[in-house]
């Protein structure tokens, strides 16, 4: 029984490994989707919890975020990733810094502060 988990365990990470070979750049084109489709799914629930904190999100604007916010999350918990690392590199890497801000900002158009009905 334990060398069939082994092996189903083996295969999925082949599987994985698979995935990840395809690539844009330096960058896994499974993890870039990923990230994009999973701030997709989420954007709902983030819109309305900010639309309850006073600020209309577009969720378009969540999905312009993914990458900036996931820098953000891999620098914080000290991962670095291909992408993190060139972003975090002060000698060069300029496209993608300058990609990365441009994502910024492109994900604040339509954002507003909501009134407060009383």
């Amino acid at each position: 029984m334990k060398l069939y988990e082994t092996t189903s365990i083996s295969t999925a990470m082949d599987v994985l490994e698979i995935l990840r070979s395809f690539k844009i750049f330096d960058y896994a084109m499974f993890d870039l989707t990923l990230s994009l489709l999973g701030m997709w799914l989420l954007a709902p629930w983030l819109c309305k919890l900010f639309l309850k904190l006073g600020i209309k999100i577009p969720k378009i604007s969540w999905v312009f975020w993914a990458l900036p916010i996931g820098i953000i999350a891999h620098a914080i918990v000290q991962t670095m990733t291909p992408m993190t690392a060139q972003f975090l590199d002060p000698s060069g890497y300029y496209v993608l810094k300058i990609f990365i801000a441009a994502l910024t900002i492109a994900g604040f158009r339509g954002v507003k502060k909501v009134k407060e009905s009383k």
